[in-house]
């Protein structure tokens, strides 16, 4: 198994996917993020792409205003582009499926603290990329008068 952490590249198929961003083209990058995305939307049974999923959906975050940049090794090198901001809503429904499917990513770890400290991770990215909108606290009717 190629996991070694609980991070969004912290897997040798999600590095592979960071690896796949810096080796494409730039007008190449969005395809296969999108592509990527969809594939884990539309899956039925195994998730197959969940991890390189997981690893788009950081690329993304870290582009919202409230995003982390990838500070890790393993994500991708070079600069990305802009991303259209609908891959955002992609890339949370694919994290809602994958955080989800109880027999997917979250069995790799043996101990469960580890898939905890993941699942916290995705959830975290999901809602970088979809906050709850916020609060309005306007009164309906004004009691002073």
């Amino acid at each position: 198994m190629g996991t070694w952490g609980t991070g969004p590249f912290d897997n040798d198929t999600a590095a592979d996917f960071a690896n796949a961003l810096d080796d494409a083209g730039a007008e190449e990058r969005e395809a296969l993020i999108r592509g990527v995305l969809a594939r884990t939307i539309d899956a039925t049974g195994y998730l197959s792409e969940a991890e390189e999923a997981v690893g788009a959906a950081a690329v993304l975050a870290s582009q919202c205003p409230a995003g982390q940049p990838i500070d890790t090794g393993y994500g991708p090198e070079t600069p990305m582009p802009e991303f259209p901001t609908d891959l955002r809503i992609l890339a949370a429904e694919a994290l809602t499926r994958i955080a989800a499917d109880d027999s997917g990513l979250v069995s790799n770890w043996v101990e469960s603290g580890d898939a905890h400290r993941w699942l916290a991770m995705v959830t975290a990215l999901r809602a970088v990329l979809d906050p709850p909108p916020p609060s309005i606290d306007i009164p309906l009717f004004d009691l002073e008068t």
